[in-house]
């Protein structure tokens, strides 16, 4: 994998947002509703973190972790994308564009 240097980033940036996104649904009113958003959201920070760490040492099982890692960013975008608040949406299109660019290795 050349040039992997924008995967890398990408996938630091959806963990992050994602992260964000988690500790910011903990402090909703009605945090049982945000729930699977929450644990998504964690879901999808480890993926992300733990792939970025396969990339970049070159690891055979990144492909592996590639197509893992686009399934759950999918779903973390479409969860979070049902809440209206600033958090879930930026936190949908950090997850969007991370499951494209996984899909696109």
């Amino acid at each position: 994998m050349k040039n992997h240097e924008p995967l890398l980033t990408i996938l630091a940036d959806c963990a992050s947002a994602c992260n964000y996104c988690s500790t910011a649904c903990l402090a909703e009113e009605d945090v049982k509703k945000m729930a699977d958003c929450i644990k998504l959201d964690m879901d999808c920070t480890e993926i992300c973190r733990i792939t970025a760490s396969f990339i970049a040492r070159g690891s055979d099982h990144a492909k592996h972790l590639l197509k893992e890692c686009a399934e759950i960013c999918t779903k973390c975008a479409e969860e979070c994308g049902k809440h209206k608040t600033k958090h879930c949406q930026e936190c949908a299109e950090a997850c969007r564009k991370c499951a494209e660019a996984c899909k696109a290795v």
